[in-house]
């Protein structure tokens, strides 16, 4: 099914939007983290970023919200880069099959993160960032600016300050990698560039924008060589088997296309050469998962007969 023209795509969005929002939100906000608990529910949007330049929105796709998880692909793209292969040496690329912050798991591999896009994973990430950059938070919120063009967008320390106070379980993590030596900095200064990665605030636009070089060969918006077409390849790989943990087998199934969650309620997903589509709703169901946008991103594929299947 090929889809051509403004009109269809605007339609295509505004069909779903108005199909989803008449469903019941089952969803509860992540309330673990209280910042992130003080945000209604009732936001939904979506942006969808064609390659060819045409853009299409829907709902609530300028109001900023934290990105969480989804900064994971980011910080895996800048140690990726700055490490290669050797990375692997220090986290795996395997779907987990258990929930993000899975402690036994890590246990049973000796400290070897199941995938990158797992908090264990991550964190080991962060380490490698720690290590590796100058000016680490400094220089990697700049590397999100530039992958979506935009110089505004920033840490929100509040929800960084709330994840610190309440992150007992990162903590528990970060100590458990310590103990098999997977991490070679602090914990404290670990967690704190996790915990200011994940609190990164972006809208639809401003996400979508940042996530065009993964379905483009590496090239951003500006036409910017900023990710290798080989690192794009291997973490659309990853994106697809292991962007949603315990779930990412039913997003395969369902939406059929690499993407990535964060319990801010924000999804990406994309098919390469063709789109980035960024949905935002904050109530979560069971799995950690956006209930709105789980919902609309299958209907989306289903609609424009869009997969990588």
């Amino acid at each position: 099914m090929q889809i051509e023209g403004f009109m269809k795509y605007e339609q295509i969005l505004k069909t779903i939007y108005k199909e989803v929002t008449s469903l019941e939100n089952t969803g509860e906000v992540a309330s673990y983290i209280p910042e992130l608990a003080k945000v209604s529910k009732d936001h939904f949007g979506m942006y969808l970023n064609r390659i060819d330049g045409n853009n299409y929105a829907e709902g609530d796709t300028d109001t900023k919200f934290s990105i969480q998880s989804i900064s994971k692909v980011f910080s895996l793209t800048v140690a990726f880069a700055n490490q290669g292969d050797a990375l692997w040496n220090r986290v795996d690329v395997e779907p987990s099959g258990n929930p993000f912050n899975y402690l036994s798991l890590l246990e049973r591999e000796k400290g070897i993160p199941r995938n990158p896009l797992i908090n264990s994973g991550a964190i080991v990430v962060a380490d490698c960032l720690v290590s590796t950059l100058k000016n680490p938070k400094k220089d990697f919120l700049q590397f999100v600016r530039d992958l979506a063009d935009d110089q505004t967008i920033n840490f929100n320390e509040e929800v960084a300050a709330s994840e610190k106070a309440t992150g007992f379980k990162n903590y528990a993590i970060a100590n458990l990698l310590k103990s098999y030596n997977n991490l070679a900095n602090p914990v404290e200064e670990v967690l704190d560039f996790y915990f200011h990665q994940c609190s990164i605030e972006m809208n639809c636009k401003q996400l979508s924008n940042a996530f065009v070089p993964y379905a483009n060969k590496g090239k951003s918006l500006l036409n910017d060589a900023c990710v290798s077409a080989k690192q794009a390849k291997r973490i659309n790989a990853i994106m697809l088997t292991c962007g949603f943990y315990d779930e990412a087998g039913e997003f395969a199934f369902e939406v059929g296309l690499p993407g990535k969650s964060g319990v801010g309620g924000g999804i990406v997903a994309l098919l390469p050469n063709e789109f980035v589509i960024t949905t935002w709703s904050p109530a979560l169901n069971e799995k950690g998962n956006s209930y709105y946008g789980m919902q609309a991103l299958e209907k989306f594929t289903t609609q424009t007969n869009s997969s990588i299947f």
